[in-house]
């Protein structure tokens, strides 16, 4: 229970209890429990937004869209944007290995990673409009689904990849990570995703097959990043979790028009 405390209040502004001392057993055993805290987040997420469209009647989907895409922002501080964009000013700078380590580590803002989130906030959010505008039931379980299964493959990468550096905060994560800390990730995941086969079975069929999608694209950026550096870094999951949560609305969106 400590450990999805730290956990949890590493990962969001929800704070249960006040916690002053967190060790680094505890922190890195945090992991495992990624993705029920990723369910914390999207049961607020898509409990807010489902009230707002039905106080609003579904008539205002683009600032319904913006809310949803807000929303997860405001309850995890922006810990995982703030990631994304150091990881793209560093993988895409086009240096070597230090210099893009260096890049990553520098708490300024560039080109490069302030350009790459201004396009990933306008795909998401035309996503979760468009989506909006189809189906409010698909909206909802995306919301719900897209931070579940964003912290699985945090997980994923935690546990599949090296990490690139000597000391960091990311660290922790990586040392007490292992197979066994994946596996009750993704049991963990399965379990909470399950019953949306009981809210439709087409849903429930996107929601896997975001899933399986997701799981193949961290494995590719995974690996791009361990060419780049060697490795991966905690602000390597950041953008993992950042991509992910863009890659589930859009595969939902894809699937409602094309497959399903």
């Amino acid at each position: 229970m400590e450990s999805f405390l730290i956990g949890l209040q590493f990962l969001t502004r929800i704070y249960i209890t006040r916690q002053t001392v967190w060790t680094e057993e505890n922190f890195g055993k945090s992991v495992k429990y990624f993705p029920l805290i990723g369910a914390v987040v999207g049961i607020i997420s898509a409990a807010s937004i489902g009230f707002f469209y039905w106080l609003t009647n579904g008539q205002l989907p683009i600032l319904t869209g913006a809310l949803a895409f807000t929303l997860p922002i405001i309850l995890t501080g922006g810990i995982h944007c703030d990631g994304f964009i150091d990881s793209f000013d560093g993988l895409f700078s086009g240096r070597e290995r230090e210099k893009i380590l260096e890049i990553m580590k520098d708490s300024r803002v560039g080109a490069f990673g302030a350009v790459s989130f201004i396009l990933l906030t306008a795909l998401e959010i035309s996503a979760l409009i468009e989506l909006l505008q189809l189906s409010i039931a698909w909206s909802l379980t995306a919301i719900f689904s897209a931070p579940i299964i964003s912290r699985l493959m945090m997980v994923v990468t935690i546990g599949k990849f090296p990490y690139a550096r000597r000391e960091g905060m990311g660290k922790a994560f990586a040392k007490f990570t292992t197979r066994q800390t994946i596996l009750f990730a993704l049991a963990t995941t399965i379990l909470i995703l399950s019953p949306l086969i009981f809210l439709d079975v087409k849903i429930f069929l996107a929601t896997i097959l975001a899933l399986i999608i997701s799981f193949g694209f961290t494995l590719y950026f995974g690996n791009f990043s361990v060419k780049k550096i060697g490795g991966v870094t905690g602000d390597i999951y950041g953008a993992v979790s950042t991509l992910v949560e863009l890659l589930v609305p859009i595969i939902f969106l894809l699937s409602k028009i094309l497959i399903l």
